[in-house]
């Protein structure tokens, strides 16, 4: 599958509208579009941070989507939207392993390597970082995703509750350990956000 994200940031205090348009008429929007899978919904109210992911069949779809909700986006952000960024990722990993509950837990992993290492990426997260990743108590999903021609992803991990999240930080952190070394990857953020929303299909 492939993913468009939308980073978001503004006004802690204004975060609530953006949160009511997405989740009401800018999934509306994104439902009637071809190719369609899926969307999320992240949020940080104390520092005022929005994540907005979206899930698309084919590379095509995603674009073709994109000349609709780009029209839209600043309607749909109001007043929160200060700074605004999009990004496109193929999903080369996605693993579901329970369903994921509002309020729960996502953590976001930004990476960068060389893009002729992104096979070498995808591979060393799927045999040795996913296996360390699944034993963590509360693991909804987990997943990578990437950008092979500017060698830059997102691991993204959702937890069915924060308490979950935060016990698993330290599991976590040693399988992130491994994973940049054998891959030779560079972590250049990492995040946590409150689940508003997220419905993925894949089958």
């Amino acid at each position: 599958m492939f993913v468009r994200t939308v980073y978001v940031t503004g006004d802690p205090t204004k975060i609530d509208a953006a949160i009511r348009a997405l989740n009401t008429e800018g999934r509306e929007l994104l439902e009637e579009r071809p190719g369609y899978r899926g969307a999320g919904v992240f949020v940080d109210r104390d520092l005022g941070k929005l994540l907005g992911v979206s899930w698309w069949e084919t590379a095509e779809a995603r674009h073709n989507s994109d000349e609709v909700m780009r029209n839209r986006r600043d309607a749909l952000l109001g007043p929160f939207a200060g700074t605004l960024t999009v990004e496109n990722f193929e999903a080369v990993v996605y693993q579901p392993l329970q369903p994921p509950r509002m309020g729960g837990g996502l953590r976001v992993t930004r990476v960068e390597f060389d893009p002729a290492d992104a096979d070498l990426v995808a591979e060393t997260f799927r045999s040795t970082v996913l296996p360390r990743l699944e034993t963590l108590p509360g693991l909804a999903t987990a997943g990578l995703l990437i950008d092979r021609e500017r060698g830059t992803g997102q691991v993204g991990t959702l937890f069915v509750d924060r308490d979950s999240m935060v016990v698993s930080r330290a599991g976590q952190a040693a399988a992130r350990h491994e994973g940049v070394a054998k891959a030779h990857v560079s972590v250049v953020g990492l995040e946590e956000f409150e689940v508003v929303h997220t419905d993925v299909h894949v089958g």
